[in-house]
């Protein structure tokens, strides 16, 4: 089992890991730097916490979160708040509460399948006002290989699409966005790059 999941970055103990984001024109509008502080296994898992840091484009800190990445036998599970668009990440610097819900990526993956969808929401509460943002990802299909290079390496891919949701709901009436996108996922690996109507992100720096 830790065989099958320990070159995972993720679950690579004080591994520091860091995503740009790109806007429409490709011009890097932001980034995300991860840190793994801790790695631990039992039961037939391994579970690695994830603290992260959002910056702007002009490197402003903008939100901090933590999350918690698992794998068992080769199946990577990936904690669905680390999928919520920077858009939202400002919001979620309020008092916020959310379960872990996790995207299983299987160790099998093979072109034409058909993965698991995931839907999580997260209850937020700011002086005394509740709100609650619920995001859905479903159609989740391995639809090609493909060799993705940024300024970290180069990983052979898997590219999977899939159709998203997000709604925030701060009254009566809820505000629905579509999220459709497609992510590259190295097997053994991880995440290697996203693309939304937003932009894309990738690795830009593993240390």
């Amino acid at each position: 089992m830790a065989q099958d999941c320990q070159h995972f970055l993720f679950l690579q103990k004080d591994k520091t890991i860091e995503m740009t984001s790109y806007d429409k024109k490709g011009e890097p509008n932001g980034r995300t730097v991860y840190h793994v502080s801790e790695v631990s296994a039992g039961g037939g898992t391994i579970k690695g916490n994830v603290n992260s840091e959002m910056f702007d484009k002009k490197d402003k800190p903008m939100a901090k979160t933590s999350c918690q990445i698992q794998c068992n036998g080769g199946v990577m599970m990936i904690d669905m708040q680390m999928m919520f668009p920077r858009q939202q990440a400002e919001q979620m610097k309020t008092e916020a509460k959310a379960t872990n819900v996790y995207l299983e990526y299987p160790a099998k993956m093979a072109v034409g399948d058909v993965l698991k969808d995931g839907n999580m929401t997260v209850d937020m509460n700011n002086a005394g006002l509740a709100s609650a943002m619920t995001m859905v990802i479903s159609e989740r299909k391995v639809e090609g290989q493909e060799s993705i290079t940024t300024s970290a390496g180069t990983w052979n891919c898997f590219r999977i699409s899939y159709k998203g949701r997000l709604t925030i709901k701060m009254g009566p009436i809820p505000i629905n966005t579509s999220l459709d996108g497609a992510e590259w996922y190295a097997p053994g690996f991880g995440m290697i790059k996203t693309q939304s109507k937003y932009g894309t992100t990738a690795i830009t720096s593993i240390k």
